[in-house]
């Protein structure tokens, strides 16, 4: 008795290899992109490049 085939592993695996290596290259180029982004808004936040507020130092004291 055989069995139905259903198709070769070896087919199988060959046709999923390329869209599975395309998914991993879009993946780590959307980390970067994002890892990107968050240092882009990072230098947007940081403390040089926001204004100094001048308190004065009486008024801290007295409250």
């Amino acid at each position: 008795m055989s069995r139905p085939s259903n198709g070769s592993p070896t087919l199988w695996l060959s046709l999923l290899t390329s869209p599975f290596l395309l998914f991993l290259i879009a993946f780590q180029s959307i980390i970067e992109g994002l890892i990107e982004l968050g240092q882009t808004s990072e230098e947007i936040f940081r403390g040089s490049r926001l204004p100094i507020l001048n308190i004065p130092e009486e008024q801290q004291k007295q409250e």
